[in-house]
């Protein structure tokens, strides 16, 4: 069986699902991005796109570990669910991005 539906989970201030939801789609794939502003709605997000019919779901590294967990347990395990992460590559870059100062 191959992936026809997939869905991914960005964080974002200001981001609300009901509005900020874009849709890439073939004959043969669909995908389904949302944006939601706190990753306290994931869960609640993740449901609705299980609901859709989404196969495969993929969290913005906003998640963390915490998030991504409850997430999970919101879905039931019903389908598997990936989250972003970095390297330590990434550590200055995302110090300079988010750090103080």
């Amino acid at each position: 069986m191959a992936l026809t539906k997939f869905g991914f989970i960005v964080t974002g201030g200001g981001l609300d699902p009901a509005r900020h939801r874009m849709v890439m789609q073939s004959d043969r794939f669909e995908m389904i991005a949302i944006g939601i502003g706190d990753p306290a709605a994931g869960p609640a997000a993740a449901r609705a796109l299980v609901d859709e019919g989404i196969e495969l779901l993929e969290l913005c590294g906003g998640f963390g570990p915490i998030w991504t967990a409850r997430v999970i347990e919101a879905i039931g395990g019903k389908i598997a669910v990936g989250s972003v992460g970095y390297g330590p590559e990434a550590i200055a870059p995302m110090h300079r991005l988010f750090g103080d100062g």
